[in-house]
């Protein structure tokens, strides 16, 4: 049995995922088994796999089912210790996996290990160092946009893993499943599916260590992006407020969280003549209507909990 189960998702994004398996041929780590999710991509990727991988295996639908579905699929597929995902717009330093696995082997309550995203196209400039989740009610990537000169060069433990380049043990990922066979909450669809796995990881007990050398160059959006990440994103903020966090975690922070996302509803009026702000718009007024009528949060009983989880958070 391989040790690691190597996830790319890809849809309609052959040449990027040319790109990345090539700069996958030259890992210094070999133990994994690579499952390739083509979620309904014209062309196909099968061929791109042929010629790039040969111990790949592409798992192929027909109709697009977005990327949470697609790792819970691919997932079950594989049985390996460490399932690691990985976006098909990204180049893969040799010594990438090597890291990931290392550090997950010497942390052996890391449900997680987060890998450092710069951006391909200025791979001085930091895309991700971890995820954040912020007193506004906001997710966020460490130390994105900055050019990376050190300062996120130390091992420690962060709030969770961007899902872009990540490693997950199994067992924890069995640990948090909403049922048998669904890891990632697939209402998500895509965008923030990460950050939900995160929050779910942390009430559980499981750590996230940042390994600052698995490095990772991101084609930022490439496949992706635009109003159509706007609606994602602007929905399912409200989805994980109302889901995914104990109420008690964020209850001092109430009036950051309104004033911050009024703001944001704000500035998308004011700009509502792009694409992308209605988009912001529109996803925002589904995530209210489900907050308001579907609103879940999960119950800490122990106060240490709390104060565990608010000590995560980013003032």
């Amino acid at each position: 049995m391989t040790r690691v189960d190597l996830i790319i998702p890809t849809h309609n994004g052959n040449e990027w995922l040319e790109r990345c398996l090539r700069s996958l041929a030259l890992s210094t780590f070999r133990d994994y088994h690579l499952w390739v999710f083509d979620d309904a991509s014209d062309p196909p990727a099968q061929p791109v796999v042929d010629r790039l991988a040969l111990s790949g295996t592409v798992i192929r639908v027909d109709q697009n089912v977005g990327l949470a579905r697609a790792f819970n699929i691919a997932i079950a597929h594989g049985s390996a210790k460490y399932v690691v995902l990985l976006n098909n717009d990204t180049e893969v330093e040799p010594t990438w996996l090597e890291t990931l696995v290392d550090c997950a082997d010497r942390h052996p309550r890391a449900g997680s290990v987060a890998s450092k995203l710069r951006l391909l196209s200025d791979r001085r400039k930091l895309h991700s160092a971890g995820d954040y989740y912020s007193v506004r009610g906001m997710p966020g990537n460490r130390g994105v946009w900055l050019d990376d000169f050190g300062q996120f060069d130390t091992e420690e433990e962060i709030f969770g893993a961007c899902g872009g380049a990540a490693l997950y043990r199994r067992s924890s990922l069995d640990d948090i499943a909403l049922r048998p066979g669904i890891w990632f909450d697939e209402r998500l669809f895509m965008y923030c599916e990460d950050v939900d796995l995160a929050w779910r990881l942390q009430r559980r007990g499981w750590s996230c260590i940042f390994a600052p050398d698995a490095v990772v160059y991101h084609a930022l959006s490439a496949t992706a992006g635009g109003p159509l990440a706007s609606y994602y994103v602007a929905r399912n903020v409200w989805l994980l407020l109302g889901r995914s966090i104990p109420s008690d975690v964020l209850r001092p922070y109430r009036h950051r969280i309104l004033a911050y996302h009024l703001g944001r509803i704000m500035r998308s009026a004011r700009h509502i003549r792009h694409p992308a702000a209605r988009a912001t718009l529109r996803g925002t007024a589904v995530g209210l209507v489900t907050f308001a009528s579907h609103r879940t949060p999960p119950r800490l009983n122990d106060s240490r909990d709390i104060e565990r989880l608010r000590a995560l958070l980013v003032r």
